[in-house]
């Protein structure tokens, strides 16, 4: 399986993949679109009936006002709230929408009552028209009549509602305020009570005094705690002097001071460190496992458990000698004084610490003090503000009860019916274009669905970006897939491309991606240019055998003598790609049956010759990995200008790993289609570990529909001229 790293989908690879998938997404897609379609067309005709209801502010006596707002739209509780949402959540409820049913006797296909949930959900539609205070009722039916009764009387059932609950609130807020009369004038007492209270309980003398006072004690303290603070900074660098000549800190300083004072610690420790040294020499000279080695382990843990033992019994303290101490526990009597002074050093700094935080804390509480006499006036104004508040409320609670008994007698109704429901003439599309629209996303999401699994469980190579990014090595050429027919533009003929196009077919693009790939191949050293390469990939039909004889052709092109060696013995190609016989070739001259100079004279175009294959032998890997193919390469490079060898590919056989070994590098061809990315990482990782020169990568059989920014594309209507040769016909577009 591929690694996510390669299935990043963007629009142009998705573009891609459909392009690859066409067929798997056609037959998504259609039926998933063409049925519904067809859903579409059988669905039963519904007829639109629409109403309008007005929602206005009535100027009658009010709950806050008389004439002002008794009638109003319910506010909302936040600003960004809309009260005609809160209209249209009333008409779309269920108790309103069950009136309406029962009424008009409502009934579904099957003769049942129809449910309001399936009225509210699929039939009826209420909304907001524009910024005005006008709602628009909608329902949907089969039945044109039908369609405008539902509307109307919801309309009237809504205003029926509207009136009544208008002038419930009235008599409901003239019982709630009758019934808050009593509390309120009980806040009026318990506010009146409380400020007496406090009065009684902070019995303040002289605020004026007392703060200047704690003003004065204050600005003491303050004066104590920056000498202090001058005094344990001295204290505290002196400290950390000592400390970065003694190497530890205060802790372990104590430790060490009380632990040198002991001299049963130091009688042991000095037993327990010559053991640990002859310990070390013997254990130079015997194994673990020998007598004494374990004999003096134990005497040595025996004494380390007596020294923790002592250590405890000094310290008081039930813990483990921890390793650092064991090293200062034996010091000399400078360092001694040293440690003597650190720790006296920090007891004194540690008294000034404490002595600082006592001064902090009585400074806290006089700041204290001198904080709450402004809490307490700020105490007393609040208490003050309650009481008027109180009173306030009371004031205005009997104000409005009178209000009320005069708005309790009105009808308050703010909504009445702008439009009635007409019946309906034609039937409405909406229902259909929703299913049609519903279904074609539904096709797109499925086909998407379809092309990404296809693509998840197909691990070949795709792109040249691909390829690329996989291995890493320099592209040195990219030879991209024609088929097996060209067609001639001129007289609209198609003829067969033949094995090696570089030579009979010089004109066409594909041969000029050879000589590029000839043309990078040069440049591929500083020093110099590649004299021997051996020419692999990872898997079979990835095309090397086919791309090493046409870099052969176009380098004999350029009067250089090249050699073209097929060591695939396993399946070799080469005879066939040059319609050659194969009864004597490279086996038989590594064996011995047949001298070089007599088997290679096959001239197949003018400073190309070829040896091939021959006979396959039972074990390749031998005669490859043998002093006699080490020389015999090297009379190539002597005797040639350029000599490739085509070799099988590495993940089948290390024949290609050996062979590049004595020559100047391994030119690594891959094939979009062809190769998955485990083979591909799996040739990359032996290339590695071998530590071969790999001189570049020859992306082979590129599609171009696949490859948006080829260069390819810009001459992809070239094609062969009238007097382009072919003297040969291909069994296939790729050899090997």
């Amino acid at each position: 399986m591929q690694s996510t790293e390669y299935i990043n989908i963007d629009p142009q690879k998705y573009w891609l993949s459909l392009k690859r998938r066409w067929l798997a997404a056609v037959a998504v897609f259609g039926p998933v679109s063409a049925l519904s379609v067809g859903m579409a067309f059988v669905q039963k005709p519904e007829y639109e009936a629409q109403g309008k209801i007005l929602l206005k502010i009535n100027h009658t006596p009010a709950l806050t006002g008389v004439g002002e707002q008794l009638g109003e739209l319910d506010r909302p509780l936040t600003d960004k709230g809309n009260p005609l949402n809160t209209e249209v959540e009333i008409i779309h409820s269920v108790p309103l929408v069950e009136k309406t049913i029962t009424a008009l006797n409502l009934k579904d296909e099957k003769g049942i009552p129809l449910k309001p949930q399936i009225l509210i959900e699929k039939q009826l539609d209420v909304k907001n028209i524009g910024t005005t205070n006008v709602l628009q009722i909608s329902y949907k039916s089969s039945d044109p009549k039908q369609a405008a009764l539902v509307v109307d009387k919801l309309m009237s059932l809504y205003i029926e509602r509207n009136v009544l609950t208008n002038r419930a609130e009235a008599v409901a807020a003239g019982k709630f305020i009758a019934q808050q009369l009593p509390t309120a004038e009980a806040s009026v007492r318990q506010a009146e009570a409380a400020l007496r209270q406090f009065k009684e309980k902070n019995q303040i003398v002289a605020l004026d005094e007392e703060a200047k006072s704690a003003v004065e004690i204050i600005k003491d303290l303050e004066t104590q705690i920056n000498q202090i603070q001058a005094d344990l900074a001295d204290a505290t660098s002196r400290s950390a002097n000592l400390q970065q000549k003694v190497g530890m800190t205060s802790k372990q300083a104590m430790v060490v001071n009380t632990l040198n004072q002991s001299p049963g610690v130091q009688k042991l420790l000095e037993e327990f460190q010559q053991l640990d040294t002859q310990l070390a020499v013997q254990q130079k000279r015997f194994q673990d496992e020998n007598p004494t080695i374990i004999y003096m382990k134990e005497q040595r843990s025996t004494v380390k458990a007596l020294l923790q033992k002592r250590v405890e019994q000094t310290l008081g303290e039930d813990k483990q000698l921890p390793n650092q101490y064991l090293q200062n526990l034996q010091i000399g009597e400078s360092k001694q004084e040293l440690i003597d002074d650190f720790v006296k050093s920090e007891i004194g700094r540690q008294s000034l610490a404490n002595r600082l935080n006592q001064i902090y804390n009585a400074r806290f509480i006089y700041k204290q003090r001198v904080n709450i006499l402004p809490k307490l006036e700020k105490e007393q104004r609040e208490l003050q503000r309650k009481l008027e508040a109180a009173q306030s409320t009371y004031q205005t609670l009997l104000k409005k009860l009178q209000e009320i008994r005069v708005a309790e007698n009105q009808n308050v109704g703010n909504a009445s019916i702008l439009e009635n429901a007409l019946v309906p003439e034609k039937a409405s599309i909406r229902k259909q274009i929703v299913t049609v629209v519903l279904g074609v996303l539904l096709g797109i999401f499925l086909t998407t669905a379809m092309v990404v699994i296809l693509e998840v469980r197909d691990t070949s190579i795709k792109t040249l970006k691909e390829a690329e990014k996989l291995f890493g090595y320099t592209l040195l050429g990219t030879i991209p897939y024609v088929g097996k027919r060209v067609t001639r533009r001129r007289q609209e003929q198609e003829w067969t491309l033949p094995e090696v196009p570089v030579r009979d077919t010089p004109r066409l693009p594909i041969s000029e991606a050879y000589r590029m790939l000839k043309a990078n191949l040069k440049f591929t050293s500083l020093d110099k240019a590649p004299k021997v390469i051996v020419v692999t990939s990872s898997l079979p039909k990835e095309g090397k055998s086919t791309i090493s004889a046409n870099l052969a052709a176009a380098t004999a092109e350029l009067g250089r003598r090249v050699l073209l060696v097929d060591a695939d013995m396993r399946h070799p190609m080469q005879h066939h790609i040059w319609g050659l016989t194969n009864v004597a070739g490279l086996s038989n001259v590594l064996v011995g049956h047949a001298e070089f100079e007599a088997t290679i004279a096959r001239r197949v175009m003018p400073n190309l010759d070829i040896l091939t294959a021959g006979v396959i032998p039972p074990n390749p890997m031998a005669l490859l990995d043998s002093k006699r193919m080490a020389s015999l390469i090297e009379y190539f490079g002597e005797n040639y200008d350029f000599v490739i060898i085509d070799a099988p590919p590495v993940v089948h056989a290390a024949d290609a790993l050996t062979l590049s070994e004595m020559t100047d590098g391994v030119l690594f061809v891959a094939r979009p289609g062809v190769l998955n990315f485990t083979s591909a990482q799996a040739s990359k990782e032996l290339l590695e570990r071998s530590g071969q020169k790999v001189l570049g990568l020859v992306v082979n059989g590129l599609i171009l529909e696949n490859e948006p920014d080829s260069y390819f594309h810009f001459t992809k209507g070239y094609s062969a001229q009238e007097d382009s040769p072919v003297r040969q016909q291909a069994t296939s577009d790729t050899r090997n």
